[in-house]
């Protein structure tokens, strides 16, 4: 059943200083979907809509520190894992979350595996990755790789077409392990042409395709579609609604983008298109 109070929804992630990724486009993401957010940071990174030029990895022991320190106090709907950025912030953060997700006290975890910026530069060192497979996913409710991180977490090249990314789906899937409601989300958004997305549990291959839109505005735009079903499952019926309601979302987000005008690469989506009037500069309903 849906939550019915206002959810508590927690962010593992890099902060990206620009606002376009990372947790503060979770935590607008958070916000514009009803759910109030939280935010561990586990990397700092200097990037900007054009380049990451420097990242520096918070301690694992601290990581860890400020995300028992959350669950000591506050009772935590979903939370979300993104940028991790190195093996042993993997394992820290899987030592506090695997004994909740056990109890049930953190009844939702959205896993992206966050691999590769927009601008191309490496979020995940190379030893993290099978640290994230053996630790991260089993405990994941939606697993949420684009392609190329598919192919990276497989072991083998990126899909290339509906056929590849139905057997990636399957794959991945059984990396999860065992277990009711467990979805694997592989996005499709490097595909020619319109973009797929396929949504998978095991017995259910749930295709949902999308539509290109032309725009260069895609920074952050997995940080902020997990981000949004992370923040929607506490409040729908499924998992299945909660991702087509983030997808619909994410695409109007996307579309929108262009009333912001933030840097000269890869803006930012529009995370509050459906509260800020159109390139007005006023919430929607002012009058002003």
């Amino acid at each position: 059943m849906p939550e019915a109070r206002i959810p508590n929804v927690l962010t593992i992630a890099g902060l990206d200083p620009s606002g376009g990724a990372g947790i503060l486009a979770d935590l607008k993401t958070f916000s514009a979907l009803g759910a109030y957010g939280m935010a561990a940071v586990a990397a700092l990174t200097a990037q900007n809509t054009r380049a990451v030029t420097g990242i520096e990895k918070v301690s694992p022991q601290f990581v860890r520190l400020q995300v028992e320190t959350v669950f000591a106090d506050v009772r935590v709907a979903a939370a979300k894992t993104g940028m991790l950025a190195s093996a042993p912030i993997v394992c820290a953060v899987a030592d506090v979350l695997a004994p909740r997700r056990a109890a049930g006290t953190l009844p939702a975890l959205v896993v992206d595996p966050v691999m590769i910026a927009k601008s191309g530069d490496a979020l995940l060192a190379d030893d993290a990755v099978e640290a994230l497979i053996a630790r991260m996913l089993p405990l994941a409710t939606v697993l949420t790789p684009n392609l190329p991180e598919a192919g990276v977490l497989l072991r083998r090249a990126a899909p290339t077409d509906r056929a590849t990314m139905i057997r990636a789906a399957e794959d991945l899937r059984r990396l999860l392990g065992p277990g009711r409601e467990r979805w694997v989300l592989v996005k499709g958004g490097h595909l020619d042409g319109d973009p797929l997305d396929l949504l998978h549990d095991g017995e259910r291959m749930i295709e949902l395709p999308g539509r290109r839109i032309d725009t260069a505005n895609t920074h952050g735009t997995g940080c902020t579609l997990s981000a949004a079903i992370a923040a929607l499952i506490p409040q729908r019926d499924d998992v299945v609604a909660a991702v087509r309601e983030a997808k619909s979302w994410l695409t109007e987000a996307i579309r929108r983008s262009g009333e912001l005008a933030v840097g000269g690469g890869h803006g930012p989506v529009h995370h509050f298109h459906a509260l800020w009037g159109a390139a007005s500069g006023h919430p929607r309903g002012t009058g002003n």
